[in-house]
C-alpha cells in the first residue's frame, strides 16, 4: 500500500514550500516532489503602473532579498530610458549591493541554513534554529553576528533611504550622492567586514570542516547533481554581483555560452509542471529533457556555487585564496556538492567585504555627479544582477508614456527549481528506506533545499488562465468528505 509522508511546511526559507514524499509497500521513497502552492503574482500587478514605480514595487516581493529587487528593476528603468549613469553612480550602486550582499549571506549563514551543521542535522528541531546556534558558538559570537548585521543594515540605511525597501535608484543613477562622514564610516566598515569574514571563514572551518561527519555528507553522492552552471562575470570571468556578462558552464567545466542580458530568450526557457506555481527553467537549446542531470540534460544552476563554478576565480585577493582552497579540497572544478553552496556563500560574503573596501576608498564615491536625466522615449528594458540566490532579471516593456505593458521577473529560485527537484528527490530516495522515518532524517531531505537559500515568494508564476486548483472539503472531526478539482 503506498503511504505519503507530507513536510509541510518547509522551513528556514522566504516563501511557503511542502514536500511530498511517496512511499512504496517495503516503506522505500519512490518518488518525492517539492510543491510551492503559493502565487504572488506582481508581474500582472505591474501592469498599467509607471515603469518608474517599479524599484518601489518590486522590492515587495520578498523580505529577504528586497535590495536585488530594486537594483535589476532600476538597472532595467536604465535600459527602458537608453540612459548611462554616470560612473561614480555605478560604483555607489555596487557598495550599496555588495553591502547588501554581505549581510543576507551572514543571515543564511548563522540563521536559515548554519544550524543544520552548527547545531547538526539530526539535532531536536526546536533546536535546529538561531537561538540552537548561538548556545553552539556561544554569546560572544552571537553578538558579534547580530552586531555586524545592525550595522550594515544602518549603513544601508544611510545610503539607501530605507534598509528593506530602498528607494535610493532611479533611471540613470542614483537619488543623492553621498556624504564625507557617510564615506568615512564606510570605509571603517568595510575593515569591520572583511575582518566578520574572514572570522565566518574560520568557524566554518571548525564547526563544519573539523567535523568528519559533515564532510561526508556534504562530499557524498546524496547531495550531487552533475548540471551546468550561470552566473555574472566580468570582463576576466571572475565573479561580479552587480554587473557583467552572463556565463554558462557544462558539467565538465567548459564554457558552454556567455552572452548579454539581453539575449536571454534565445538562452534559457521555461518548463511548466501542473503540481506547483513554480516554473522550470533549462538551456533552450539543449531542450527539455525531464528531470535529469549530467551534459544531455539542459538543467542549469545558478546560486554561490554556481557562480564560483561558472567564473574563472574572485576579484579579490583573499576571497581568491578562500576560492583556490574549497576547490583543491574538494578535487577540483566544477564541484558538483550542492550542500558546498555553504563553504561558497562564505567566501563570497569575504568577496563582497573586500570589494566595499575598494569601492569605498575610490575618489568617485565622493563625486556628486550621480544622475543623468532620462531623454529617450521608453519601450522596453532589460536589467540583471546576481542575487544572493543567483541571476535575477527584470525585463519591461511599456508604451512611449512609460506605463507598464509587459513584465517578466526570472528569479534564481526559477532557475535553480529544476535542480532543487532533482536534490528533494534525490535525497528522499537514498534516505528513506523500509520505512525507517524520524525528524533527522526528514530535515536532512530539507537539507536537499535549503543549501539553495531559495525564495520561492520570488519564484512562484503562473501561465495565463486559471490556476489548477484542489479544494479539500472535512467534517467537523476532521475526516475527509470531498476533493474539487480546477484544471488537474
Amino acid at each position: 500500500m503506498v503511504r505519503e509522508i507530507i513536510i509541510d511546511p518547509i522551513t528556514r526559507l522566504e516563501g511557503h514550500g511542502k514536500i511530498v514524499v511517496v512511499l512504496n509497500d517495503s516503506g522505500d521513497c519512490v518518488k518525492a516532489y517539492l510543491q510551492i502552492p503559493e502565487l504572488r503574482g506582481f508581474e500582472k500587478f505591474a501592469e498599467g503602473r509607471l515603469a518608474e514605480d517599479m524599484p518601489i514595487i518590486t522590492p515587495r516581493i520578498c523580505g529577504v532579498c528586497p535590495t536585488a529587487h530594486h537594483m535589476a528593476s532600476t538597472k532595467a528603468l536604465d535600459d527602458l530610458y537608453k540612459v548611462e549613469p554616470p560612473e561614480p553612480a555605478k560604483k555607489i550602486r555596487e557598495l550599496f549591493y555588495n553591502l547588501f550582499m554581505l549581510e543576507d549571506h551572514a543571515l543564511h549563514v548563522y540563521i536559515l541554513g548554519g544550524p543544520d551543521f552548527i547545531v547538526g542535522p539530526d539535532a531536536p528541531k526546536e533546536e535546529r534554529n538561531v537561538i540552537g546556534v548561538l548556545k553552539r558558538v556561544g554569546k560572544e559570537v552571537g553578538l558579534k553576528v547580530i552586531g555586524m548585521r545592525k550595522k550594515i543594515r544602518k549603513m544601508m540605511e544611510r545610503i539607501g533611504g530605507r534598509t528593506i525597501h530602498p528607494v535610493f535608484g532611479v533611471a540613470g543613477g542614483i537619488s543623492k550622492p553621498l556624504d564625507k562622514d557617510i564615506v568615512d564610516d564606510l570605509r571603517a566598515l568595510a575593515e569591520e567586514g572583511i575582518e566578520f569574514a574572514l572570522f565566518t571563514l574560520d568557524v566554518f572551518k571548525k564547526l563544519v570542516l573539523g567535523n568528519k561527519q559533515y564532510v561526508e555528507i556534504i562530499t557524498s553522492d546524496i547531495y550531487k547533481h552533475e548540471t551546468y552552471y550561470m552566473g555574472l562575470v566580468d570582463e576576466n570571468n571572475h565573479v561580479n554581483f552587480y554587473d557583467g556578462l552572463i556565463r554558462v558552464v557544462d558539467p565538465r567545466g567548459s564554457e558552454y555560452i556567455k552572452f548579454d542580458v539581453h539575449d536571454y530568450i534565445k538562452v534559457l526557457a521555461e518548463h511548466v509542471e501542473p503540481w506547483t506555481y513554480i516554473t522550470f527553467m533549462y538551456l533552450r537549446n539543449i531542450g527539455w529533457r525531464g528531470f535529469v542531470d549530467g551534459v544531455e540534460s539542459g538543467i542549469y544552476a545558478v546560486a554561490p556555487l554556481a557562480r564560483l563554478n561558472a567564473s574563472d576565480g574572485m576579484a579579490t585577493p583573499r576571497a581568491q585564496e578562500a576560492y583556490e582552497e574549497m576547490y583543491e579540497t574538494l578535487g577540483g572544478k566544477p564541484v558538483h556538492y550542492t550542500l558546498a553552496n555553504h563553504w561558497a556563500r562564505v567566501i563570497e560574503m569575504i568577496y563582497a567585504a573586500e570589494r566595499i573596501s575598494q569601492l569605498a576608498n575610490d575618489p568617485d564615491i565622493l563625486d556628486k555627479n550621480v544622475r543623468n536625466l532620462p531623454r529617450e522615449t521608453p519601450k522596453e528594458g532589460i536589467g540583471v544582477v546576481e542575487a544572493p540566490r543567483g541571476v535575477l532579471i527584470h525585463h519591461y516593456e511599456t508604451d512611449e508614456r512609460g506605463v507598464m505593458k509587459k513584465a517578466n521577473l526570472l528569479v534564481a529560485t526559477q532557475h535553480n527549481a529544476a535542480r532543487i527537484a532533482l536534490s528533494i528527490d534525490k535525497a528522499a530516495r537514498n534516505l528513506i528506506k523500509g520505512g525507517v522515518v524520524n525528524d533527522g532524517l526528514l530535515n536532512m531531505i530539507e537539507m536537499a533545499f535549503r543549501a539553495y537559500d531559495p525564495c520561492h515568494a520570488c519564484g512562484t508564476h503562473s501561465i495565463p488562465g486559471s490556476m489548477p486548483i484542489v479544494l479539500y472539503i472535512y467534517n467537523e472531526r476532521g475526516e475527509l468528505l470531498n476533493k474539487v478539482y480546477r484544471n488537474i
